[in-house]
């Protein structure tokens, strides 16, 4: 087995009670999956690389995430929660969220092979009428109004980056869904973050 990253170690040993069993249960299967992988962070977060990314996982106030770069290539819209929270696997807040280990082990050898054969992730079509003004669903712009740190980075956003937050939260097809997405995009954007902040300049 590959060194493990301090870094991460530290990252676990700071999270919450019930974040760490998750994490160290991810880190182990990622290595055992994959021996060669290495480890490092990215934005504070740990990230694991093989031939390029292969995954990643974080943890926030109650709940964790795992996902894979090349996610939608991996993870079938039946086997993860593709887009939920970031990731793959929704707001992760016990081990038993998860797939079993065989499932996960299989998800890890597929984004292997991927990076071994060179394959790109999917280029996102870009959106129609890009200069158009933003229109801002009713409950993200009442969000907004309550959060100041929040509304002044949206505010600072390009359009396109405004964009793929009201897509996002007013593509949900559920209210339950709808609130999660709006509870975690206020507070990315309280953290000075864009949507898409994990996955840039990777």
């Amino acid at each position: 087995m590959t060194a493990r990253d301090p870094r991460i170690d530290a990252y676990i040993a700071k999270s919450a009670d019930f974040a760490k069993p998750i994490l160290t249960h991810l880190r182990a299967v990622v290595h055992s999956a994959c021996p060669e992988v290495e480890e490092t962070t990215k934005w504070s977060a740990p990230f694991f690389m093989y031939k390029g990314v292969l995954c990643s996982m974080a943890a926030f106030k109650e709940h964790c995430v795992f996902g894979f770069w090349k996610g939608s290539l991996i993870v079938d819209k039946n086997g993860g929660r593709v887009d939920e929270a970031a990731g793959q696997f929704g707001r992760i807040t016990m081990v038993s969220d998860l797939p079993s280990k065989t499932v996960l082990a299989g998800y890890i050898k597929a984004a292997m092979k991927l990076n071994e054969d060179g394959v790109k992730s999917p280029a996102r079509a870009k959106p129609k009428g890009k200069d158009e003004p933003v229109s801002v669903p009713p409950e993200l712009a009442g969000a907004l109004k309550k959060n100041k740190k929040a509304h002044a980075t949206f505010e600072a956003f390009t359009a396109s980056k405004k964009r793929e937050y009201t897509e996002w939260i007013g593509s949900a097809k559920g209210d339950a869904t709808r609130a999660r997405r709006l509870e975690q995009a206020i507070e990315w954007m309280s953290e000075g973050k864009s949507r898409n902040w994990k996955y840039i300049n990777c």
